[in-house]
């Protein structure tokens, strides 16, 4: 199991949640079955309204989390990672700060995810 905090101005206070191992949700699907505000408008991974920054909240290395192309060309448009992010997050495995909600799926570890 995860936790998985969510933080936004739009909530009176930080909410945790959890996330079930082996569970293929993604981070938006999680929201949305705890009420959690975060914006969206496709749910596709085309428009980008549910970008977040996701942090890891453990001091082992993040888990390997591959962006799909919708995340890379939709964050690179929006100018929220750039291609040399991309790049180092191919080879090295750890993921950028910024994340698609509806594309980010929550893998065995603590995470924080501000929006």
């Amino acid at each position: 199991m995860a936790n998985v905090t969510f933080s936004s101005p739009k909530m009176k206070k930080d909410m945790t949640v959890y996330a079930t191992a082996g569970d293929c949700s993604t981070l938006l699907a999680l929201a949305k079955q705890h009420k959690i505000p975060v914006e969206f408008e496709c749910e596709n991974g085309e428009c980008g309204s549910c970008a977040v920054k996701v942090e890891i909240l453990s001091n082992k290395q993040p888990m390997g989390v591959h962006l799909t192309e919708k995340e890379k060309t939709v964050l690179k448009l929006a100018g929220k990672i750039t291609k040399a992010q991309i790049e180092t997050a191919e080879v090295t495995d750890i993921p950028p700060l910024w994340r698609l909600a509806c594309q980010f799926i929550v893998r065995n570890e603590d995470i924080l995810v501000k929006f």
